[in-house]
């Protein structure tokens, strides 16, 4: 059985700031600060992200052929320059432990399959006698990053392999378990067998699928083995992916559940690429921008996995994560669909709790547009209040459509209670 997520996950991932040379000090700060400042509105999980066990990892880039650390049993460990605390053989224990010790939850990323190191070296494979080359397939291999080959999950020892660095992740604390080349191209086997992993461990951990797209047919194994999955290759901070996602999410709709969340990617927010993509930058979304991605994030119900380096959030930024009203939308909605499109405006809505509703009216034009949105789907005529969440404003309302001002590249999101 997967983890129970009854809400998207919320929480900060490494690679947007980091890439994949991310160290201990970095992680900890974040996580401090999650916990000063966002652990009351729902913020919780601490991702760190990819190349964790490569000791010359110094940017976005995969150094091929790079010296991984490694265990005799073919299981990557954190690298030691740049992890200290996981030392005689700790691994992420020490880390996962001072995130618990904040309120906090700890998740790690993960490539699909053996490290071909441990193939080349035909290493042991714990709790099986067969080696790394006897379960590898050698023919399956990222097409982004070469340090990982497949597993045949057909071969005597294959589930051994995944149940034995599953375990041991279990026993670092890990909460959450993301898993890159996986999902595009559709590996269902090695799915079904991390799944599987995790089941064994007994305990609650988040799995989440990447890189996107994935397939929009495999809506049902999805939900069935894991807890959100990416709907999109890598999202950055850049106006025509923001508008693309539109069409995402439109497709993905009909598969929000609780504890299935189709994803849109982490939010490339605050201060980003200080060793990742683009180079060192507060993000480039305006504004408006940022507003607009925040809003169709939580009306759809994304997962929310900010990706800037929170201990330089600026007052803007630190209020799109504590706004509470928004955060609700997240948490607690459902049904949350497109209504239409008229050309540049596009809108959508979702259904509260106690007779509320939530409307966002959407302009992803280049000229500010007049929105006005027939109600009567809501069920009543007669509002007992409705006001726009970002302005605090009480909403223009005629003839039971709310009409609207929405300026280029924005958003005007209401809360609407009925009578």
């Amino acid at each position: 059985m997967k983890a129970n997520i009854k809400t998207p996950p919320m929480g900060w991932n490494s690679w947007d700031c980091y890439g994949a040379s991310v160290t201990e000090a970095e992680v900890r700060s974040n996580a401090e600060y999650m916990a000063k400042n966002l652990k009351k509105y729902g913020w919780e999980y601490v991702v760190v992200d990819i190349q964790w066990f490569e000791p010359t990892a110094d940017s976005a880039d995969y150094h091929a052929g790079a010296e991984l650390v490694m265990d005799e049993y073919s299981r990557l460990m954190p690298a030691l320059n740049r992890f200290p605390s996981a030392a005689d053989g700790k691994g992420f224990k020490p880390l996962g432990d001072h995130i618990h010790s904040l309120g906090l939850k700890f998740g790690i990323h993960i490539l699909r399959g053996i490290p071909r190191q441990a193939v080349r070296r035909n290493t042991k494979i714990l709790g099986t006698d067969r080696r790394a080359a006897e379960i590898a397939d050698i023919g399956s291999i990222c097409s982004w990053n070469g340090d990982m080959c497949g597993v045949d999950m057909s071969r005597d020892g294959a589930q051994s392999y995944y149940d034995s660095i599953i375990s041991m992740y279990a026993d670092w604390g890990v909460d959450f378990l993301k898993v890159d080349d996986i999902a595009r191209p559709y590996h269902k086997a090695e799915i079904e067998a991390i799944a599987k992993a995790i089941e064994k461990t007994g305990r609650e951990i988040a799995l989440s699928l990447s890189p996107g797209e994935a397939p929009v047919g495999e809506a049902e194994h999805l939900a069935k083995h894991a807890n959100m999955w990416r709907m999109t290759d890598d999202f950055w901070d850049g106006w025509e992916q923001l508008r693309k996602m539109f069409d995402h999410c439109r497709e993905w709709f009909p598969y929000v559940k609780e504890g299935g969340w189709p994803d849109c990617d982490m939010l490339p927010l605050g201060r980003i690429g200080i060793r990742s993509h683009g180079g060192d930058r507060m993000t480039r979304f305006t504004r408006d921008e940022q507003k607009l991605l925040m809003s169709l994030w939580c009306i759809f119900r994304s997962p929310l996995m900010f990706g800037g380096d929170m201990t330089y959030n600026d007052e803007f930024t630190l209020s799109l994560m504590q706004n509470e009203e928004l955060i609700k939308i997240n948490r607690e909605s459902h049904a949350g669909r497109e209504v239409y499109r008229r050309g540049d405006e596009i809108v959508w809505a979702a259904n509260g709790n106690c007779g509320v509703y939530y409307l966002a009216q959407f302009n992803v034009g280049e000229k500010e547009l007049r929105a006005c949105t027939d109600i009567a789907f809501l069920g009543t005529e007669n509002p007992a209040e409705a006001f726009e969440i970002w302005s605090g404003k009480k909403a223009n309302i005629e003839n039971n459509t709310i009409v609207s001002d929405i300026s280029p590249h924005g958003v005007n999101l209401y809360k609407i209670k009925t009578l």
